[in-house]
């Protein structure tokens, strides 16, 4: 409907923002433990926020950049959701049992660990803004905040690519030619 879609364009889609990042600073950092309500909550939002940066009058500043990083990491969320699903079909041995639970796991992990590094990175540029607007304004680039998430997710991959590596070692399953 084309009154519907001019309200949804005609809003302040940076109070939406800001309410979508005070739900991840809850999300992550207030709350002791994923809870599957608010993680289903966490995914619709961050469904809702892809939406609004694809829209051509949304600024594209590096916070922007930040917040579209925390939204994507929330597909690893989906992807531990999809591997939950399929573990109950493929239930052929101990091994794909072993391996899809860290798998699962490793998602999980990813996605905390990605989305409360780009919040912190979101609480450091809003720092820098507040106390050191000027210094800083070369850093606080997209360019950088690009490079920064990049990097993030580089490590966190290393970081979840090790954990599934040692199930592997646990399972004593000879890998590369090496136990």
């Amino acid at each position: 409907n084309l009154t519907q879609f001019s309200v949804f364009t005609n809003r302040d889609h940076m109070k939406d923002l800001r309410r979508y990042l005070t739900f991840k600073y809850v999300q992550y950092l207030v709350l002791p433990s994923p809870n599957i309500i608010v993680t289903l909550l966490g995914l619709f939002a961050s469904v809702y926020v892809t939406l609004i940066l694809t829209l051509p009058f949304v600024s594209r500043k590096s916070t922007a950049v930040f917040i579209s990083n925390i939204a994507q990491a929330d597909i690893l969320v989906g992807c531990s959701i999809f591997s939950a699903m399929i573990q109950d079909v493929i239930k052929s041995e101990i091994l794909s049992y072993s391996v899809q639970s860290t798998l699962r796991q490793n998602f999980q992990i990813a996605n905390v660990h990605i989305s409360s590094l780009l919040l912190s990175c979101v609480s450091l540029e809003a720092f820098l803004i507040t106390f050191l607007p000027v210094e800083t304004r070369h850093i606080r680039t997209v360019r950088c905040a690009k490079v920064a998430s990049k990097i993030i997710w580089i490590a966190i991959i290393i970081e979840c690519f090790l954990y599934q590596m040692e199930c592997f070692k646990h399972l004593s399953i000879s890998y590369f030619d090496t136990h």
